[in-house]
């Protein structure tokens, strides 16, 4: 090979290998590129998420200032909010807000399961205690029991660990959210391993809250009051949907039910004011809290949906 020939080869090497150089500092520098993208995608989403709660904040003391404005009013205004939502939106488009409230006491509370030795309160237990046995065994759970004793150490009056329910309830809120209860549902069916528990519609029969003793079932789900006042489901959602709508005393009383037998349970015409309102607003995040006599507890904000 003369000397020209191996000029041309030690050539072609260095192309080759400042090539491959090259090529391995490009890579690096796309990785360190897409790790610093997804870096600024993550930022980006930290900041929209903050500006959002900061928003949240505003808009729910606005809204609760708002809620107080009402007085004497504030039945009928909630009374028609249970039905039908308010939404709000500013000429641009640009300012979208969807407030949303249902009574808290529309359903059986979970929280009675935990009465069992308060004599004045038999009748809350007992409504409870049937409705859970009812759904666990319409359901087939593996262990209603295992379940029934994990609902009662989160309220705060299991008996296998206290001698006094009352004094549990007061020192615990007891299950005042559906995010916790549902958290508890999702416990039992991991340690369980009973998928039909998720296949339970809690949500149509069970309402949570500390201090609720009565039931507003004239906003209570048709599958509730089946249950109550035995009733066929068909019958009451045609009730439901009937335009004008009569009581629901008279509906009871004129299917076969009777009214007066679940009468200690209902809170009748008087207004309870407890309800769980949700907001809805910009891209998509949403905040909810209770509202009961004109306070707010229980804020909860989550990111986007």
């Amino acid at each position: 090979m003369d000397k020209m020939q191996q000029t041309t080869t030690i050539i072609g090497h260095r192309q080759g290998f400042a090539l491959i150089i090259t090529m391995s500092v490009l890579s690096v520098v796309i990785a360190l590129t897409v790790v610093l993208l997804s870096y600024f995608n993550e930022v980006k989403e930290d900041a929209d998420t903050t500006k959002a709660l900061i928003q949240a904040n505003v808009y729910y003391a606005d809204i609760l200032a708002q809620l107080n404005r009402f007085g004497k009013n504030k039945k009928i205004f909630f009374q028609r909010l249970y039905r039908f939502p308010i939404s709000l939106v500013s000429p641009d488009k640009r300012f979208k807000v969807l407030i949303k409230c249902k009574p808290l006491s529309a359903g059986v509370n979970i929280n009675w399961l935990a009465l069992e030795r308060d004599n004045k309160k038999q009748h809350l237990f007992q409504v409870s205690q049937i409705l859970f046995d009812t759904l666990a065994q319409e359901y087939k759970l593996e262990d209603a029991d295992m379940l029934r004793e994990m609902l009662l150490l989160d309220i705060g009056g299991n008996k296998k660990y206290v001698k006094s329910i009352q004094s549990r309830l007061i020192q615990k809120n007891g299950i005042i959210s559906r995010q916790q209860f549902e958290n508890i549902i999702s416990r039992y069916e991991m340690e369980a391993d009973d998928l039909k528990v998720a296949k339970v519609p809690w949500r149509k029969y069970f309402t949570f809250s500390s201090k609720a003793e009565k039931i507003d079932a004239e906003f209570s789900s048709a599958e509730l009051i089946s249950f109550l006042f035995e009733i066929d489901l068909k019958s009451v959602k045609e009730w439901q949907r009937s335009v004008p709508k009569s009581s629901l005393k008279n509906f009871v009383n004129n299917n076969g039910g009777d009214y007066n037998e679940r009468k200690n349970l209902l809170s009748g015409n008087k207004f309870l004011g407890e309800s769980h309102c949700s907001v809805r607003y910009g891209d998509g995040y949403t905040f909810t809290f209770n509202y009961t006599e004109g306070e707010s507890k229980y804020f909860e904000f989550y990111g986007k949906r």
